[in-house]
């Protein structure tokens, strides 16, 4: 590992210097070399790499300590610049953290030839730098330490949080063909409320009045759409206009949800290490979670059998809990939640029956050009003991428009007052 860590930080970068670093920093690095991998081939680098194999990531003290080791050869600004450098290396994201703080990127990504694309809202682009693809692996295992997850032979593909909520996602050949490919999530800001959502264009001013609603009603929701929709950034907007006072628990697997809101719990499920104990599942956090007092309960992502864990938590009592699904269309729930079920276990009626009780409202989010909004409301009914969603609103250029399920939702937010929902004409089948 020590050498892994030597050729990480001797090799990173290729030799390209920094903006804004002068002749100290080239004399220190070597141009991100030099200094630095002289640091690692010494104590300092055995105390790093003694970290990092442990599944650790190096402190930040650690660091410090190790770059002030160098200041009487260097000065107090080499030694802060080296500083800079390693915290880059072991605990940033090295060459990929200038693709990251590019403004309005979501997504960074590495194939196995290491050609460097990015997504900044309006479709993926490749970079006009690459890695040097035998850089990506070393990378991507000390990645995936920082994030306290193993990437090797035997687990060939990890899933992570990196600090600065980055979600990392990485696989290793021969799954991967051609070489490593590597996956980073850049979070968004999370919108601090309903006028946030409105003011990014994920919510149409027109339907917000509904949405405030549907949070004040306490109604069950899901949040469903495709990769990249927005379902995130929304969920989390609208967990930020709950009331002050409830208690928020959130479970994921990987966590990604910050809501602003001053009560938020949140639990994230564990892997087995090598010995393949000491693993937490989303059944063991949700079992935990209701001890925990929560007002609302909220299981992140759902990709596979956690569909029953979602459906378990929802259908606990809890009032207003949310989760989100990927899924085309409010419509398509009833047949997504099917083959998840199935993955977990459920039959067909197991899934219809905790769906109907578990689930009241679906927003649907979708992804058109750059723009990423709501663009319909769904509601949940029965016919002949199956659950369907019916489109209660859609959203056609910033209008709310009634469906089919408009009266039912009228009913669940009025309880039985039907009327007063701003709809601005009626439209046909879903």
């Amino acid at each position: 590992m020590a050498g892994v860590v030597t050729r990480r930080l001797a090799g990173h970068g290729r030799g390209h210097p920094r903006p804004g670093r002068g002749p100290a920093y080239a004399r220190c690095s070597g141009g991100r070399g030099g200094l630095v991998s002289r640091i690692a081939a010494g104590v300092g680098g055995a105390v790093l790499a003694g970290a990092i194999a442990r599944g650790a990531a190096p402190s930040p003290e650690v660091i410090a300590e190790v770059a002030r080791s160098e200041e009487l050869r260097l000065g107090a600004t080499g030694a802060a610049r080296v500083a800079d450098r390693l915290r880059e290396d072991l605990l940033g994201l090295g060459p990929l953290e200038e693709f990251a703080r590019i403004p309005g990127v979501t997504d960074v990504l590495v194939n196995g030839d290491g050609s460097v694309w990015v997504d900044r809202g309006n479709g993926v682009e490749r970079a006009t730098r690459s890695l040097d693809p035998a850089t990506v692996r070393p990378l991507a295992v000390r990645l995936a330490g920082v994030a306290g997850r193993r990437l090797d032979e035997a687990q060939p593909w990890v899933d992570g949080l990196l600090p600065g909520r980055v979600r990392l996602h990485a696989l290793l050949p021969p799954l991967a063909v051609g070489g490593v490919c590597l996956s980073l999530r850049v979070p968004r800001v999370a919108p601090a409320g309903l006028a946030d959502l409105v003011g990014c264009g994920l919510l149409a001013p027109a339907l917000a009045p509904t949405v405030r609603e549907v949070l004040d009603a306490r109604l069950s929701f899901l949040v469903v759409g495709g990769t990249g929709a927005g379902k995130t950034t929304l969920l989390a907007g609208l967990l930020s206009a709950c009331a002050r006072q409830e208690r928020i628990v959130i479970i994921e697997d990987v966590l990604e949800l910050a809501p602003g809101h001053p009560h938020v719990l949140s639990l994230q499920c564990r892997a087995a290490n090598i010995e393949g104990a000491g693993a937490v599942s989303m059944t063991d956090l949700v079992r935990q979670a209701l001890r925990m007092r929560p007002d609302r309960l909220v299981v992140g992502e759902v990709r596979g059998p956690e569909l029953r864990d979602l459906l378990q938590a929802l259908n606990t009592g809890h009032e207003g809990g949310a989760g989100t699904l990927h899924a085309n269309s409010v419509a398509d729930v009833p047949a997504r939640c099917e083959a998840l079920g199935a993955l977990a276990g459920l039959d067909r009626a197991a899934v219809h029956a905790q769906l109907r009780g578990a689930v009241s409202v679906v927003f649907g989010v979708a992804q058109r050009g750059a723009v990423r909004s709501v663009t319909e409301v769904g509601v949940v009914d029965a016919v002949d003991g199956e659950v369907v969603v019916r489109r209660a609103l859609a959203i056609k250029d910033g209008v709310v428009v009634a469906g089919p399920g408009a009266d039912l939702l009228d009913e669940l937010l009025r309880g039985g007052a039907a009327g007063d929902l701003p709809l601005a004409e009626s439209s046909g089948p879903p």
